[in-house]
């Protein structure tokens, strides 16, 4: 597809953060538009933080809690996989389903489900029935799905110039959840002094509770206006493979679903690789948790650098990232050279899923978000399920090397759809 079926879409994305559009500015009510789409960004950055430290809560103890209340011991981790085959299977329909509902109510029935499955989760670990504590977790997984769509939300609710800080600024939550989510795990474990655990998943429930408030009180679904003067869109729009055949979609989706695998892949992996190099088991812990600053951290400036370099030197920038942390393990297994790579991991990983993000966000029509959204998400789930599952088998049968050295190709696919977005962009150039 040529990017002049998109001129009212996308000119040019690989100069700034943003884009500009013809009707973009005209007839926009900024003051309304504006500053609801501002507050609803804000709000969406504390239900980020929110949903990511529960998120962090189940990810540190799921499989402890497995282990301990499961009578087949093969069984274990089946809970904390359970979390990211809900999410998968749920996140086509939370995408359709507020298409119809609205993004408040179903990001409110994300947050519903948070605090059922928090609540379910504690009266199993009480009464260690396992089957319990799976569906419990599976409706964290349900929440997850829901809430990865709050970064796509903010960017709806901004302006095109906007989108890339919007979603900069929602995943700068997480930058909370990282450091306090581990924290937060450990503190509340022992919060119900008769049933270890239990407290955590208490905890679960209450920031569920904490975003289902926030998002009744504070959350308007009128952020993004169609401007004065505009031509109604179809509520259908183009068919769905006319949207996803564009490069400019084509790259989103590498670098949100690769991105996302290679990172679920060697995180996974990175733990038990440290303890197997003669690392502590508290290193691999702390290893992860800098990793997961890594990740998030980096949101606090990443709209700068959207606005300064663009977003395609952002993609690149990510890529690299990603790929030394690669080269940097390769190199030595001693704990700075784990500490450096994972760094690396989680700074690039940023970089890419902001980038994606944001060319995503580009990529559709009023009226196109509902399917062009579910095809990106679940496209993301499902790659980065087979990175967190392929992760163990790869580690045990090859080794970390092997973990290692198998991250290029999907980081080159990554680059060669950015480049093909980046040249069909000039090609269209006036």
């Amino acid at each position: 597809m040529k990017m002049e079926e998109l001129d009212e879409q996308v000119v040019p994305l690989s100069r700034a953060g943003g884009v500009t559009r013809s009707d973009e500015e005209p007839g926009r009510k900024a003051g309304v538009d504006e500053s609801v789409g501002g507050r609803n960004t804000r709000v969406l950055a504390v239900c980020q933080a929110l949903y990511t430290s529960s998120l962090s809560i189940d990810l540190t103890l799921t499989g402890l809690v497995g282990y301990t209340i499961s009578t087949d011991k093969s069984l274990a981790t089946l809970p904390f996989s359970l979390i990211t085959v809900a999410a998968a299977v749920t996140t086509v329909f939370a995408s359709l389903l507020m298409r119809r509902i609205g993004r408040r109510a179903g990001f409110m029935l994300g947050a519903t489900a948070a605090s059922i499955g928090g609540a379910v989760s504690v009266w199993s670990i009480v009464h260690r029935s396992f089957p319990a504590f799976c569906l419990g977790t599976s409706l964290v997984g349900v929440f997850q799905a829901f809430a990865q769509y709050y970064r796509l939300a903010a960017a709806d609710a901004a302006g095109l110039s906007s989108k890339g800080r919007a979603i900069s600024v929602v995943l700068t939550g997480g930058v909370v959840a990282a450091v306090a989510g581990p924290v937060i795990a450990n503190w509340s474990k022992d919060l119900l002094p008769s049933v270890t655990y239990a407290g955590s998943y208490l905890v679960v429930t209450v920031f569920g509770m904490l975003s289902l408030a926030l998002l009744a009180f504070a959350f308007h679904d009128d952020g993004a206006r169609r401007p004065e003067g505009a031509a109604e869109q179809p509520r259908s729009g183009r068919p769905l493979g006319q949207i996803v055949r564009q490069p400019v979609f084509v790259a989103a989706v590498a670098n949100n679903a690769l991105g996302y695998a290679v990172m679920m892949f060697v995180m996974t992996a990175t733990p038990i690789a440290a303890v197997g190099c003669g690392h502590t088991i508290g290193s691999g812990a702390h290893i992860i948790q800098w990793h997961m600053v890594g990740m998030y951290a980096p949101s606090l400036f990443a709209a700068r650098l959207l606005q300064r370099f663009g977003v395609l030197s952002l993609v690149f920038a990510g890529i690299a990232l990603s790929a030394a942390c690669g080269g940097l393990a390769l190199h030595s297994t001693d704990v700075q050279y784990f500490y450096a790579a994972l760094a690396c991991l989680g700074v690039g990983w940023n970089f890419m899923f902001v980038g994606g993000s944001t060319l995503l966000a580009h990529s559709y029509r009023p009226g196109e978000q509902a399917k062009a959204q579910a095809v990106s998400e679940l496209t993301t789930f499902v790659f980065s399920a087979f990175g967190s599952l392929f992760a163990g088998q790869v580690l045990a049968r090859y080794g970390w090397g092997a973990v290692n050295v198998a991250i290029f190709p999907p980081l080159a696919l990554a680059a060669l759809a950015t480049m093909w977005f980046g040249l069909s962009e000039r090609r269209a150039r006036p």
